[in-house]
């Protein structure tokens, strides 16, 4: 008393609080703070500077929150009856109304911590009974600025409504406890619901305060990391500005969102709900906060269309015996926060001058003049004895008692704290020395142990409660708005969330029992783009979150079996994907197989040229003795024959899968076999060619030698002595002019078709030796096939084997060009020509024709050269000679096989069957030639 004497008459007092405030202090042992929300704002001062400052009153009577100081006042008066709690304590109170201001929560603690009505920081005035705990302060950010100041001097600060996760900061906050569930068990709890419905697109929506902000935060974490993304954030003014508002509703009208999630009170959120409702806004389902999930504030007549389905989390709700007693027996008249509750509640004033000064301005309004109803009692003045439970409303409605429920439980924490602090046994007690406290003067410390390990159940429910850092178990109620048969909005229990419980059983919900907006029994799609479904990937949008996104079929080969697949999987090499891209399946084995058309139809023709061939070898043997058969050495014209049936049935080789020796086979065959053909054409035409050239320079030795004759003959008919100059002229002419036809035999023709067959031989041994050919499979040259054909083992060997045929069948053309005009009934060297062009046009159309096709194609192609070819060479050399042996059989003689007759121009050319009498036919013809040219005998 005497330290606030001197603060008094030496300090001087800056501020005089206005507080609206409960008090019951008078012969009570110990006194409990509270400090509640009553109104919900402060009343504009109008900002003028140029008077002396006054605490500003408050304006927007709250019925919740008054509903809320009520229960407090309640609690206490139910302890202070008990036999068993406090029996020989007498509770006080101090309440005051913080109007949801951080400011006038300030001036609150001040006050409350001073003892007086006139706050003096640091010092406790007055000599009544010691302040126990503070029960409040409402809103997170009133009990953050509240708890800073009771910290300081470690005085207890229990909360009922404050949710906000940073006040679990024991560090800034080391008196603080709360009976109401943190915020990150809250944000958890809606995360885990926007996983369970499968929402990646959701808005959020948050209270420019630190319980707005914080929860958001907490919530984007959780979602975020479980890749939800976030469409819009928005936040909402603690004071109502119309374009912000307005702005908030646009944002929610043009985004995609269909799901949104709001951290507010119901103060702060009113003012956009009702500008939803003006725009229509509708299709949204809105995740609630406990601060208002419950709220009538929000849940008004109307909000039916925007609202219902709305979904949200609150906290443990109970049944209160004797409360809703308590908030039906007010008397108007016992204070002046009571009294403005009475009066707005039945929209009437208590205060007789104030009615009748009202009546008198309304009768004015009127007609100008008294009315005679300002001479009675006036209209609008309150009896006092109106019904409160007539009316219905928030504040007398006991159905969803939560945060009230809590504030009930707040209550008793702080009593069986003090309990526990009135019953300690001195020597046993948790103080130096075993002391205790004294419940008629303990210091705030003192009771803050006792709070802080305070255990207890709760009457009628039986609730256990007890604190963890200050915090109690995070358990909710799932709540659904739902419109009732009366069209008004119910608020329908559907599961629950325990975080205290193991993960895979903190939320049960159930599906069935929620209704969604508008009425829909399914949960809405709140997606910025729908999942990409197996067989697709998901593209990111460039500069847009990673919820929105391209779906982007698998490329050929890739494969996604799973929904909103990152990557596509590449299949394996045996493997492709199927035509939904969702499976890798067996590639399809591709062979020319022998039983298939392709295959039946390359045999058939493969086995007719074989028979062909054999067949004019059959009929080359039976007219083994013709002139025509022993032209140019009948042994050869077999092997030819044989090395044909080679190739022809060669090709049937390459059908059918492929193996190893089928490989070796195939190539090996069809090398020797055209090696053996083209050497046996080349040994032919070699002689062909060499006699030719010898005939052409016998007859231009003959034509030489009969000019000479021709001027023997007229010189010696000159001289008078011509038989003996034209027996001396023909004798020089036979002896020099004989052609030399047998440069090459038989037998040279043998041995270069052996030799040159023989290389090629070596070759293949040696090709067969080092890396011979073998069967692969071929995945790479068509996607969904493997493809199974024979690897050449080196394509060095393979070049140089093939191009060995390519220069023995130059070799043969080159040849059988150069004698191609040796004329005669018959000339080989023509047919040989043909047979090498046709056979080089064959190759030449096969390698465009091979590099352009695929799979078993390509053997096809192969054996379609092969058999062409091979055709040409027995077409062209040999059906000529068997319509002759066969039709044309009087064709085959001796003398048929000698030249034709010399063209005018004196060329003569003959054939190889002709060649063998050409010195003798050139004999006689230059002698006829000069007996011709003598005078007559």
């Amino acid at each position: 008393m005497n330290i606030c004497i001197w603060a008094q008459s030496t300090c001087k007092l800056k501020a005089k609080f206005n507080l609206n405030s409960y008090k019951n202090v008078e012969k009570k042992k110990v006194v409990i703070g509270g400090m509640f929300p009553v109104h919900m704002r402060v009343a504009s001062s109008g900002g003028n500077t140029s008077n002396l400052p006054v605490s500003s009153g408050c304006d927007g009577f709250n019925f919740r929150t008054f509903r809320w100081t009520q229960t407090m006042l309640f609690a206490i008066n139910e302890i202070n009856q008990r036999e068993d709690l406090l029996p020989n304590t007498d509770l006080g109170y101090v309440i005051y109304d913080s109007c949801f201001t951080i400011s006038k929560a300030v001036e609150g603690t001040l006050t409350y911590l001073t003892g007086q009505d006139e706050a003096v920081p640091n010092y406790r005035c007055g000599n009544g009974p010691p302040l126990a705990t503070l029960v409040g302060a409402g809103g997170s950010d009133l009990s953050i600025a509240t708890a800073r100041i009771l910290g300081l001097y470690h005085f207890p600060q229990v909360s009922y409504c404050s949710t906000c996760s940073a006040l679990n900061n024991k560090f800034q906050f080391p008196t603080f406890l709360r009976t109401i569930p943190n915020d990150l068990h809250q944000s958890r709890a809606m995360a885990q619901l926007v996983l369970h419905f499968g929402w990646t697109w959701v808005g959020t929506i948050a209270a420019d305060d630190d319980y707005g902000k914080y929860g958001i935060k907490d919530f984007k974490e959780q979602v975020e990391e479980a890749g939800v993304c976030i469409s819009f954030s928005e936040t909402l003014p603690k004071v109502s500005k119309p374009e912000v508002i307005q702005n908030i509703v646009q944002t929610v009208v043009e985004s995609t969102a269909k799901i949104i999630v709001v951290f507010s009170s119901d103060v702060d959120l009113s003012p956009l709900i009702g500008e939803l409702l003006h725009h229509n806004v509708t299709n949204r389902t809105w995740i609630a906060s406990e601060a208002w999930v419950t709220s009538a504030l929000i849940s008004q007549s109307g909000v039916n269309s925007v609202l219902s389905g709305t979904l949200g989390f609150g906290v443990k709700k109970a049944d209160i015996p004797g409360l809703r007693r308590h908030l039906l027996n007010l008397d108007p008249y016992a204070d002046a926060l009571t009294e403005e509750f009475w009066e707005t509640l039945f929209n009437c004033t208590l205060d007789y001058s104030r009615a009748l000064r009202m009546a008198k301005e309304r009768a004015v309004g009127v007609n100008g003049t008294l009315s005679r109803a300002a001479k009675g009692l006036p209209d609008g003045l309150c009896s006092g004895s109106e019904s409160v439970a007539q009316l219905n409303n928030t504040y007398s409605d006991v159905s969803q008692l939560r945060i009230t429920y809590s504030v009930y439980k707040a209550v008793y924490a702080v009593a069986h704290a003090l309990h526990n602090l009135e019953h300690c046994e001195e020597g046993k007690g948790p103080f130096v020395g075993g002391s205790c406290a004294n419940i008629t003067n303990f210091e705030p410390w003192q009771l803050m142990y006792y709070v802080k390990n305070v255990r207890y159940k709760m009457p009628n429910t039986g609730e256990e409660i007890y604190f963890e850092d200050g915090d109690i178990e995070g358990f909710y109620d799932i709540i659904n708005w739902q419109v009732n048969g009366n069209g008004e909005i119910s608020y329908v229990t559907v599961g629950h969330y325990n975080g205290s419980a193991a993960p895979e059983e903190k939320m049960h919900i159930m599906n069935d029992s929620i209704i969604w907006n508008n009425g829909e029994l399914e949960p809405p799609r709140s997606v910025c783009s729908e999942n990409c479904q197996p067989g697709t990937r998901k593209g990111i949008r460039q500069g847009e979150p990673v919820c929105c996104f391209d779906c982007i079929p698998c490329a050929d080969g890739e494969i996604s079996n799973t929904t909103n697949a990152r990557e596509c999987i590449l299949c394996t090499g045996d493997d492709w994907s199927n035509t939904a891209h969702d499976a890798c399946v067996p590639k399809i084995i591709e062979f020319l197989a022998f039983g298939e058309p392709l295959g039946i139809t390359l045999i058939v023709i493969s086995a007719f040229g074989a028979l062909v061939t054999i067949a004019v070898g059959v009929v080359f043997l039976m007219h083994i003795g013709t002139p025509l058969v022993k032209a140019n050495d009948a042994l050869l014209s077999f092997l030819l024959l044989l090395s044909l049936v080679v190739t022809f049935l060669c090709s049937i080789v390459f059908l059918g899968e492929p193996q190893n020796w089928s490989c070796m086979t195939s190539q090996v065959a069809l090398a020797l076999g055209f090696a053996l053909c083209l050497s046996c054409i080349m040994g032919k035409a070699a002689v062909l060619m060499l006699r030719a050239r010898a005939l052409k320079k016998a007859r231009a030795k003959a034509r030489a030698a009969a000019k000479a004759a021709k001027a023997a003959a007229e010189a010696a008919a000159n001289s008078g002595s011509p038989d003996v100059i034209v027996t001396s002229s023909n004798n020089d002419i036979a002896a020099s002019d004989k052609p030399e036809v047998d440069t090459l035999t038989f037998g040279h023709q043998r041995a270069m078709a052996a030799v040159a067959t023989l290389i090629q031989a070596v070759a293949c041994t040696v090709w067969l030796i080092i890396l011979p050919p073998h069967p692969v499979k071929n995945t790479a040259a068509q996607n969904v096939k493997i493809i199974l054909e024979c690897d050449e083992g080196s394509v060095v060997f393979i070049c140089c084997i093939f191009g060995y045929d390519i220069l023995l069948a130059l070799l043969a053309f080159i040849f059988a060009f150069i004698a191609r005009k040796l004329e005669d009934h018959f000339s080989e060297a023509k047919c040989m020509t043909f047979g090498m062009l046709v056979f080089f046009i064959v190759w030449i159309s096969f390698v465009p024709a091979y590099l352009s096709t695929r799979g078993k194609f390509m053997v096809a192609v192969q054996i379609f050269a092969i058999l062409a070819s091979s055709f040409g060479l027995l077409s062209c050399i040999f059906l000529p000679k068997c319509y002759i042996l066969l039709a044309k059989p009087e064709r085959n003689k001796e003398e048929l096989m000698k030249p034709r007759p010399k063209p005018k121009d004196g060329s003569s050319t003959g054939t190889s069957a002709s060649l063998a009498t050409a010195a003798t036919d050139v004999n006689a013809s230059f002698a006829s030639t000069a007996i011709d040219d003598q005078p007559g005998n």
